[in-house]
């Protein structure tokens, strides 16, 4: 990606390493470009996009939505599971880890990839999200039948970014509680939505 050698991007890197320096920062250092070493550019048929890294303890590891394994589900998670679970007709998951969703091609995106310790959106407008929109834009231009799932009006607000013409985009309320329990989450289906369209298109589905 070009973007790496622009100003932006180079102020943004200075950004993140004097946080870390400075500051309890999450994910690890090691784990900032997760999203895209689980799930590399070439297998990506998924993008799902939230917006901030989890900042409790040990619980961010760099795929939106995704904690570490053996730590408690955060509640946005648990709804996720839940939908999933009726969705499916399959048993919650034990893991919060969503490693094995990248894996098959899910691309689990945070507009903002680093956050300081207890303090939600603490880095965002720093340049994070002008990179992941680059992201966004660059999968739009460059594959074809990609579903996007956007949930909340963070996520949807992206959808300019995406040629609806050749992509699949879904929208529903975000899962965090606030939302579900206004009826903007349950029921929207997104998970046998997206095996359906990938099957009416003759790709392989996601084993959620």
């Amino acid at each position: 990606m070009h973007e790496f050698d622009k100003p932006y991007f180079k102020q943004l890197i200075g950004f993140v390493k004097s946080e870390y320096a400075a500051n309890t920062c999450y994910p690890r250092g090691s784990e900032i470009f997760a999203a895209f070493e689980a799930c590399t550019f070439d297998k990506i048929k998924v993008v799902i996009i939230g917006q901030d890294p989890y900042h409790g303890y040990n619980q961010a590891n760099g795929l939106c939505f995704s904690v570490h394994e053996n730590i408690t589900h955060p509640p946005s998670l648990i709804n996720i599971f839940k939908e999933l679970s009726n969705d499916l007709g399959i048993p919650y998951p034990k893991s919060g880890d969503l490693t094995p969703w990248a894996k098959q091609g899910v691309l689990l995106l945070n507009a903002t990839l680093t956050v300081r310790a207890n303090e939600a959106g603490s880095h965002q407008n720093k340049g994070w999200e002008q990179f992941t929109d680059e992201v966004i834009k660059i999968i739009s231009d460059k594959k074809e039948n990609i579903v996007f799932l956007l949930w909340g009006g963070f996520a949807k607000k992206k959808a300019v970014l995406i040629n609806s013409n050749k992509h699949h985009i879904l929208t529903s309320g975000h899962p965090s509680p606030l939302s579900a329990n206004r009826g903007l989450w349950f029921g929207n289906k997104h998970f046998s939505k997206t095996n359906m369209y990938f099957i009416n298109n003759g790709l392989t589905p996601i084993n959620w």
